[in-house]
């Protein structure tokens, strides 16, 4: 059992029958009146992004979570398959619970969070950058490095970035998994 002091960033609480993960919290504190906690809570068995405000020292009911590194393997109808590094034991897991999914390569290893509870795994976390090689991009033009224009490129997961124009076909760029963006052209 725990209550509002305990609350921090990326605990996660069973509330109304639903898992939710804390994405910002904050205090309220008024003259007469007690202190309010809030909290702004993304779903992690649901989609929701719901506020939620408690009075002071009420209880909150924290789900026990442990971070493993699983090996990407391949998507099929069942989900996106990992393998625990482990213990070789392997998990499907849904498309929705797959923090980016766009940027998986196989062979790549992920944090997930596991429910020590129920043993089933709740969110899929890819490394924060990742370097991918660009298969399709329209040529740039020699010395156009001076502005910030960008343009699409494709990367060998199909997913679109948008990169310099000095990036060209076939070379290794570094992504950010967290906003999809362009980071830099790495040196093979």
């Amino acid at each position: 059992m725990a209550t509002t002091a305990d609350i921090s960033r990326g605990l996660i609480i069973k509330l109304d029958g639903s898992l939710y993960k804390v994405v910002e919290y904050g205090e309220n504190k008024t003259a007469r009146a007690a202190a309010k906690v809030w909290a702004k809570l993304a779903g992690v068995d649901n989609n929701r992004t719901i506020e939620k405000t408690w009075n002071s020292g009420e209880n909150i009911f924290p789900v026990r979570v442990e971070r493993r590194d699983f090996q990407y393997l391949y998507q099929d109808d069942t989900g996106f398959n990992f393998m625990d590094n482990e213990s070789f034991e392997q998990i499907a897991v849904a498309e929705n619970l797959v923090d980016a999914p766009k940027f998986l390569t196989e062979g790549m290893v992920c944090s997930v969070l596991v429910n020590t509870e129920t043993e089933l795994p709740m969110s899929v976390e890819l490394p924060d950058k990742v370097v991918s090689k660009i298969t399709y991009s329209e040529p740039g033009m020699k010395g156009d490095t001076a502005t910030r224009t960008l343009k699409p490129a494709t990367i060998e997961t199909g997913a679109q970035v948008m990169v310099p124009l000095f990036v060209n076909e076939g070379d290794l760029i570094r992504i950010n998994t967290k906003t999809g963006e362009y980071v830099e052209r790495v040196k093979e």
